[in-house]
């Protein structure tokens, strides 16, 4: 794989020129970027793979929620729906894509919509629903938004500045473009990372005057949701356990279970994978099948047996006492 994506490399400098020009494009005008009246808070990243956009929505909702009305819009990637979609008591993995669809499971207080067309998907928030905060996922790219704060992830082991553009690198977003981002936090930084090692990267990374970079590391859940209710890696440590995982990075959950001494099989499929028939059969014969909260909602109707583990982002030094400041501030 590695030895294609560097003779793809003349692709990559094809796909860097579209890219640049698009963004120039906007910047002169010549494409336009419409402002709404709802604060709009994009979580996005340059590349593509798992940066913890997700985990990053849910830390957002659980410390704004009571702060905002808050709706969160994605395209819903992979869907099996077109157009604008609610989420409700109707909606599921397929109509509204795993990781809307996990939102909603999670915070059934707040507004979750899904719509590839961010435009159409904001207006329709703000005549239908209207919030006091929209947060956009995965929405760095689309530019026909103009948002009022930009978040931008990078992850600690690929950091942006590092990478080249597609298929030779993962960037799918020019470098320059960090620095539309408000706060950019680099994430999945291991626990113990040094105050010097986190100067190092921040000049390295270079933000401007009006910039701040931030850390975070991902932390797991001690509890584990089981079919019979929580329990601990402890209490599966004499059985058979088979990790699935459907997400673009699956070492930094690998790595803290085999941290924590626990054995297992590990079947690794690609981000949003949805299982065949034949995979979920399979799936029914293990004795303990252990899975993330993203894959979880793609396999509990059909694996009722299923024990998933949560994540979420915690920051170096309770720095993230600085980024919830400035987004109450948006108001």
């Amino acid at each position: 794989m590695q030895i294609l994506r560097k003779l793809l490399y003349p692709v990559s400098l094809v796909y860097g020129l579209v890219v640049r020009l698009r963004n120039y494009l906007y910047d002169i005008g010549f494409l336009k970027s419409r402002s709404f009246k709802t604060p709009t808070v994009c979580v996005g990243n340059l590349s593509v793979g798992g940066t913890g956009k997700t985990p990053m929505i849910e830390f957002l909702i659980a410390n704004l929620r009571h702060d905002f009305d808050i709706a969160v819009l994605s395209r819903g990637y992979r869907r099996k729906s077109k157009g604008f979609l609610l989420a409700d008591g109707t909606g599921t993995a397929l109509t509204l894509g795993d990781e809307p669809f996990q939102v909603y499971s999670k915070f059934r207080d707040i507004t979750v919509a899904v719509d590839a067309d961010r435009q159409n998907g904001i207006s329709i928030l703000e005549k239908e629903v209207g919030p006091d905060l929209i947060l956009l996922d995965d929405a760095f790219q689309h530019r026909k938004v103009k948002c009022s704060f930009y978040l931008l992830l990078t992850a600690f082991d690929k950091l942006y500045v590092d990478d080249t553009y597609l298929p030779t690198g993962n960037l799918r977003d020019s470098r320059k473009e960090a620095d539309r981002a408000d706060i950019i936090v680099v994430t999945k930084c291991p626990s113990s990372l040094s105050e010097g090692e986190r100067d190092r990267i921040a000049r390295k990374l270079g933000p401007k005057a009006h910039q701040e970079v931030l850390f975070s590391f991902l932390s797991y859940d001690e509890t584990i949701a089981g079919p019979d209710g929580p329990c601990s890696l402890d209490d599966l440590r004499d059985r058979k356990v088979t990790l699935v995982t459907g997400i673009a990075e699956p070492s930094p959950l690998v790595g803290y279970l085999r941290g924590q001494g626990l054995a297992f099989e590990h079947l690794a499929y690609k981000d949003h994978h949805f299982f065949s028939t034949g995979e979920l059969d399979e799936l029914g014969k293990k004795d303990v099948v252990l899975t993330t909260e993203k894959d979880y909602v793609r396999l509990k109707d059909s694996l009722p047996g299923l024990y998933r583990i949560a994540v979420k982002h915690v920051f170096y030094d309770q720095s993230e006492g600085r980024l919830l400041r400035a987004l109450k501030d948006i108001r």
